[in-house]
């Protein structure tokens, strides 16, 4: 590491790496990256890849149309990825089911039918015949469906490849195995921040640490607490589903290379990022809900993530009221695959804006 950058980024998982790249794209250069660990290898690598603003809304509120507006923005970032660096990032546009498996789940489907068409937003009611015609693998208790056809899925680890390829490419300089433990503030503006490899001059710093933000010391950080959350990776050759099948207490997604993954729990445990009996034994129990078929089905590897909750529950993302030159992009919790190209856009844009 250099003794000054323009821009230090605190954290390289799927938040950091998009707001690199972004800020690269936009023609700043002197930007480094300050990972903890390795790359992508937290929360964002134990995600399970789903983009599902419509399947998991109650309302049409502002967090609900920001996710819609990231959702939306894939296709062409995923596209873009692909060009700069040869990564298929398996964008799967073949759309989500949400099932009722229950009289409550099929009241709640309805109410959400219904708010959802009146807000212009794609999605259809099928029923319980109609939900199984298309996926033949749903239970035989189903007694209706949403089908919402923007409600896609992305590789999520292909995704990291590829964006710290991109990064790479772009000349974003990358500290791994460094944590950025204290900001250095005068006069209410960043002058730098120090490293466990020493002291950065820096103007701009952009803090995207997941559930290791808070552990900063002397800048403003927002309370972020780790929720735990375990997942299931199953065989299914032939694949047993083409959409991503959800239901109010899990859901099954399938892979193009035979992996089916099966989610997910939320946990207060602290930092334990260990998979429990209980947690796997209550996502097998959703899954099975969903398709009965899945007892049959090898499982290949089981792994556990830390989701970055704020307090209340929603990202902190956007520059310090306070002090000149801080930047929040954190607290994503169950979304940050699927903020991620909004966050990266949005604070991009507030950087080069602010040092205008």
């Amino acid at each position: 590491m250099r003794n000054y950058y323009d821009i230090v980024i605190v954290g390289g998982g799927v938040i950091g790496l998009t707001i690199a790249r972004a800020l690269a794209l936009r023609g700043v250069r002197d930007v480094c990256l300050v990972e903890r660990g390795n790359l992508g290898t937290e929360a964002s690598w134990a995600a399970a890849g789903m983009l599902l603003p419509q399947v998991e809304a109650d309302a049409a509120d502002e967090f609900f149309k920001l996710a819609c507006q990231s959702r939306d923005l894939y296709p062409g970032f995923a596209a873009a990825l692909h060009e700069e660096t040869g990564i298929d990032v398996e964008l799967d546009t073949t759309g989500t089911l949400y099932l009722a498996l229950t009289e409550h789940d099929h009241e709640e489907i309805h109410k959400r039918y219904e708010w959802q068409t009146q807000a212009g937003f794609s999605v259809e009611l099928l029923s319980g015949a109609e939900a199984r015609g298309l996926e033949p693998c749903i239970s035989e208790a189903t007694l209706g469906a949403l089908r919402f056809p923007k409600d896609i899925q992305v590789e999520n680890r292909r995704l990291l490849s590829a964006l710290a390829n991109s990064v790479t490419k772009l000349g974003v300089e990358i500290a791994t195995q460094t944590t950025v433990e204290s900001i250095n503030i005068e006069g209410s503006r960043v002058r730098s921040v120090q490293t466990s490899r020493g002291a950065v001059d820096c103007p701009a710093v952009v803090i995207a640490a997941g559930t290791w933000s808070s552990f900063i010391k002397t800048a403003p950080v927002p309370a972020i607490e780790p929720i735990r959350g375990q997942m299931i990776c199953l065989e299914a050759r032939p694949q047993l589903t083409r959409h991503v099948i959800y239901s109010p207490r899990g859901y099954i997604v399938p892979r193009q290379d035979g992996r089916l993954l099966a989610g997910s729990t939320s946990e207060h445990a602290g930092f334990a990022k260990c998979v429990t009996a209980g947690g796997i034994a209550g996502i097998l129990k959703n899954a099975l809900e969903i398709s009965p078929r899945i007892s049959s089905l090898p499982v290949l590897d089981t792994w556990a993530g830390l989701r970055p909750r704020a307090a209340d529950g929603l990202p902190v993302i956007g520059p310090c009221g306070e002090i000149d030159g801080l930047f929040y992009a954190t607290g994503h919790y169950r979304n940050g695959i699927l903020l991620a190209p909004l966050t990266g856009e949005l604070i991009s844009k507030a950087i080069v804006s602010s040092q205008r």
